[in-house]
């Protein structure tokens, strides 16, 4: 059995059914928390609300790519593009910490990267680019914006030759670093 619910509408009492995903109990009864369609596992003796739209907000384990939107001293501003290949429309930042990273310039502003959200912690996302296919997919040359090209663990401007170091994603500059849906 599945119906339409609000968030906050009543879907059954707490005496028959527990809360399970996007239900909650107010101590007497399993309320919808967000918009989508009422399920009744009358087995198990559980309500989910299976959301319409899927979030924007990553969960511990997944990969996100995003644009770095700031550079601290131990830790970059990351703006989420994509949760697992998925494009996401929320404008969501996470944070990575750099500190552990042995390089002077892990990523700048605008380089596009890929990490691993690793939990939520004070109201902020946090993430992590610590293993080898985690790091900088794209960048640009910050000294004349032009293409560059990797060499070992720097990259090169194919222009004017500056190199620069980050570090690179094993995906560093491959088109194909988004999984196609299936």
């Amino acid at each position: 059995m599945s119906n339409s619910v609000l968030p906050g509408d009543k879907i059954a009492v707490i005496e028959e059914y527990e809360a399970g995903n996007n239900a909650c109990d107010d101590g007497h009864i399993v309320r919808a928390t967000v918009i989508g369609e009422s399920e009744i596992d009358r087995k198990e003796r559980i309500v989910n609300v299976k959301n319409q739209n899927t979030t924007s907000i990553p969960e511990k384990g997944d990969i996100v790519i995003g644009t770095v939107e700031a550079v601290m001293g131990s830790m970059i501003a990351v703006m989420i593009n994509y949760i697992n290949s998925k494009p996401v429309k929320a404008q969501v930042e996470c944070i990575c910490a750099t500190r552990s990273i042995r390089k002077k310039n892990v990523a700048l502003v605008k380089d596009l990267v890929k990490l691993k959200i690793i939990g939520h912690l004070n109201g902020a996302i946090h993430a992590t680019m610590q293993d080898p296919e985690l790091g900088v997919l794209f960048t640009k040359c910050r000294k004349c914006g032009m293409d560059v090209k990797p060499l070992r663990d720097i990259v090169k401007c194919v222009e004017c030759g500056w190199t620069d170091d980050r570090k690179l994603s094993s995906d560093f500059l491959k088109t194909d670093f988004l999984k196609v849906r299936e």
